[in-house]
């Protein structure tokens, strides 16, 4: 789930730094600072972008910096157990797949793609089922499900689980084929509804 978080520092303005604005000097620190950061309660940090910083700094003895409060707003990213989300395949492996969602990959492990017999071919960039012939390869856009979420407690790589074995999840034109099938499924019983309704209707019969 992407979001927009307010946050607080102090940072420090070098001297080199004084002849530029305030605001963009504390910008240029923010973004060194917490851009692609990784944080156990924010998710990933992707971007700095705006900051409202204190004109009236502190200074230490000794050191030529100046010292201000700054308020910022930061885009994050945050992904949640059983959150849904849209991705696109961007490497195959012999165990499975990575997907990008957001600003990073998650694993989709061959185990959680289908109930199928599941073949990777590394080489050619693709997972291929063995009964339903569907396929899945790089650049394939998917929809899957968060199972598991690992972020630790410092500015670390992540990890992320997802599934798609569930209806509706899956290759675009996976769930497409889904819709259709659940589409003419309601159809075909509305169908055999009415005509059961016209069996249970009484004939009239007409007196001479």
């Amino acid at each position: 789930m992407f979001s927009i978080s307010t946050l607080q520092d102090v940072v420090r303005i070098p001297p080199s730094l004084f002849g530029t604005t305030l605001k963009k000097a504390a910008l240029n620190i923010l973004k060194s600072k917490y851009e692609s950061m990784i944080n156990a309660d924010l998710g990933y940090i992707i971007m700095i972008m705006d900051a409202k910083v204190e004109s009236m700094g502190k200074m230490i003895a000794g050191d030529g910096g100046t010292y201000h409060i700054v308020e910022f707003d930061a885009l994050t990213f945050y992904p949640k157990l059983q959150e849904i989300v849209q991705g696109e395949l961007v490497d195959i492996t012999d165990f499975g797949a990575f997907v990008r969602i957001g600003p990073t990959d998650a694993l989709l492990h061959l185990s959680q793609v289908m109930d199928d017999y599941l073949k990777s071919d590394v080489q050619s960039g693709v997972i291929l089922a063995n009964q339903s012939g569907r396929t899945l390869k790089v650049g394939s856009t998917i929809r899957t499900r968060i199972t598991a979420v690992s972020l630790g407690k410092a500015a670390s790589m992540g990890k992320i689980g997802i599934t798609c074995r569930q209806p509706f999840l899956g290759a675009d034109e996976w769930i497409a084929e889904e819709i259709k099938k659940s589409s003419d499924t309601k159809s075909g019983e509305k169908t055999k509804e009415k005509e059961a309704d016209k069996q249970k209707k009484p004939v009239e019969v007409k007196e001479k």
